[in-house]
């Protein structure tokens, strides 16, 4: 666990935009000064329960966790309707599929002509894995019934094409989408005692392995080999991949050097456009804590200054920064549409919370 510091008063900062970003329903908000981003992601929301664990806000982290199990709980007909189709073998109906985001109250995103598309499979993976870490080996009874929910919609749903974590490429598969389902199967196996979802999984990563590895690293998905940012989660904190597996730390360096801006920001792929494709606080706070991790004192370090150094206002780390675009033509136009990028952007305040804590790998054995 870590606490404030005054050599560190970004984490104070940090805790505070967190706990003010998060409603009374238990939600947290994505950021409360971009209205696009006016909702509640499960992936996003784990991350920031994660780091409220971290820091002692069990509290928080568990107000969340409840929040997401009436969430789930009450689209059990739903659920159930949607695995059975898919057992059966009927076509996939994408619009059948829950959604990736919702209301701060639990309930359907309101109908916008410019939303972001919503049919997404890892929150609900990364809920089941941050769920698993908060109880730490309690009795989950008060989210059993949800958490079954959620381990057997991706279950039967993971090998269909979904948008990404970044709400692209909507007819492909991407590792880190299987990355997060598989650690939630892995994490509601040893909730629920059902190991045949800690065989499902298995499956998911096997199919990682196979499929989606071109060039000695993991890429973005068995259609496109670049590298993505968010594939630092197969070991940090997924514990997919061993760290000394040479594809992990190919993937892993190839991160840290291709994927950098010249100030050493991390972005999230090549050929990026979105806000000019520039680098991500909550993506550089990553490369960070697993570097923390792994002993790589230098790489911790330099991440923290750089996440520190670029904040929006002070003690508020927004979305990305704007000066170091890979393509700047493509910076005004998504400022004329949508206005300044998201700050405060709650999940990279998450990220750089774990970073500077002790918040560890998974370890499934």
């Amino acid at each position: 666990m870590i606490t404030t510091s005054p050599a560190d008063p970004l984490i104070a900062a940090s805790i505070r935009v967190l706990a003010d970003g998060q409603a009374r329903s238990g939600a947290f908000i994505a950021s409360p000064n971009f209205p696009q981003y006016g909702y509640a992601w499960l992936r996003d929301g784990a991350y920031c329960a994660l780091a409220m664990d971290a820091v002692g806000e069990r509290a928080s982290s568990r107000a969340f966790h409840l929040w997401t199990a009436r969430v789930i709980d009450a689209q059990r007909t739903r659920i159930l309707d949607v695995v059975d189709r898919l057992r059966s073998g009927e076509a996939f109906d994408g619009a059948a599929m829950l959604p990736t985001r919702y209301t701060l109250l639990g309930g359907a995103e309101h109908e916008e002509e410019d939303a972001w598309p919503n049919f997404q499979l890892d929150g609900y993976g990364t809920w089941l894995f941050a769920l698993y870490s908060h109880l730490d080996g309690a009795d989950p009874a008060a989210y059993r019934p949800a958490a079954e929910l959620a381990a057997e919609y991706v279950a039967a749903s993971w090998e269909l094409p979904c948008y990404d974590y970044w709400e692209e490429f909507g007819d492909r598969r991407h590792t880190s989408t299987l990355a997060a389902i598989a650690a939630g199967l892995r994490a509601a196996s040893r909730m629920l005692d059902r190991p045949d979802l800690n065989e499902t999984a298995d499956a998911v990563v096997r199919f990682i392995q196979t499929t989606c590895v071109s060039g000695g690293r993991f890429v973005k998905g068995p259609k496109d080999d670049r590298l993505d940012a968010s594939l630092i989660s197969l070991a940090t904190p997924f514990g997919l991949s061993d760290e000394r597996d040479p594809t992990l730390l190919a993937t892993v360096e190839g991160i840290r050097t291709s994927l950098a801006s010249p100030s050493g920001g991390i972005r999230r792929y090549l050929g990026d456009s979105y806000y000019g494709g520039n680098p991500w606080l909550l993506l550089t706070s990553w490369l960070g804590w697993h570097d923390r991790l792994q002993g790589n004192a230098i790489g911790h370090s330099h991440a923290r200054d750089w996440v520190r150094g670029h904040q929006g206002k002070p003690g508020w780390l927004p979305e990305q920064i704007l000066d170091e675009a890979q393509d700047p033509s493509a910076v005004q136009p998504w400022v004329d549409r949508w206005g300044p990028v998201a700050d405060p952007l709650l999940w990279s305040h998450a990220k750089y919370l774990l970073m500077q804590s002790d918040a560890g790998i998974a370890r499934w054995s």
